[in-house]
């Protein structure tokens, strides 16, 4: 592994892994407890779906609610802590270079895009179909996807509650690091919507960077 690579990592350590996920394809990978998984945002304006799971027990899994309540808040930054449906963490959020990621706006799917954009969107790829696929190479299954995290999604909410997708706070090259509290297998989406403005209408890839703290 390169300097370079290393200098990457929003926190320091032995680099484990460095991949790229495609614009609109799926990445998973097992994050042992301790390491730290960077998401760098490469071009900007990406969003980026994600499940965790207990790398050993997959019924254990993210809780959006959990960790909401656990935390306060709807919006995910430095110091959430992702938690499972029995409030037990799972992963921390150590370092975020733009503060503020949504998990209550959830992924794009085949039947949401035709509600939402029209028939036509149909046949469009989307976030649900990847995590089925990659999901299904560690015996997941459609029944296994919960409510997931949108990394670097900009989803604010009004006084009277709904809530509104905009263009992203990222911007090329931004970062978020999250260390795992327990073998991990995280599940990633690098988003393929194209009709609203959570990617700029214009997908792109991401890289993902695993390192081991000394």
């Amino acid at each position: 592994m390169t300097a370079a690579v290393q200098e990457l990592a929003l926190v320091a350590g032995r680099v484990i892994l460095d991949e790229v996920a495609p614009a609109r394809g799926p990445w998973s990978a097992v994050v042992r407890a301790g390491d730290v998984l960077t998401i760098l945002d490469l071009e900007g304006n990406q969003a980026v779906d994600t499940l965790v799971y207990g790398a050993d027990d997959h019924t254990v899994r993210y809780s959006a609610p959990a960790t909401m309540v656990g935390q306060g808040n709807v919006y995910l930054t430095t110091g959430t802590v992702l938690r499972d449906s029995e409030s037990r963490p799972m992963m921390t959020i150590v370092a975020d270079e733009v503060g503020n990621h949504d998990t209550i706006g959830g992924a794009c799917s085949q039947e949401s895009n035709t509600l939402r954009y029209g028939h036509h969107t149909k046949h469009q790829h989307a976030c649900v179909e990847n995590f089925v696929l990659e999901g299904s190479r560690w015996g997941l299954g459609k029944r296994d996807i919960v409510s997931n995290i949108n990394f670097f999604m900009n989803v604010p909410v009004d006084a009277d509650g709904t809530l509104g997708i905009v263009d992203g706070l990222s911007a090329p090259g931004k970062r978020i690091a999250l260390r795992a509290e327990i073998d991990s297998l995280v599940l990633i989406s690098n988003c393929p919507q194209i009709n609203n403005p959570c990617n700029g209408f214009d997908p792109t890839p991401v890289r993902l960077i695993v390192t081991r703290p000394a």
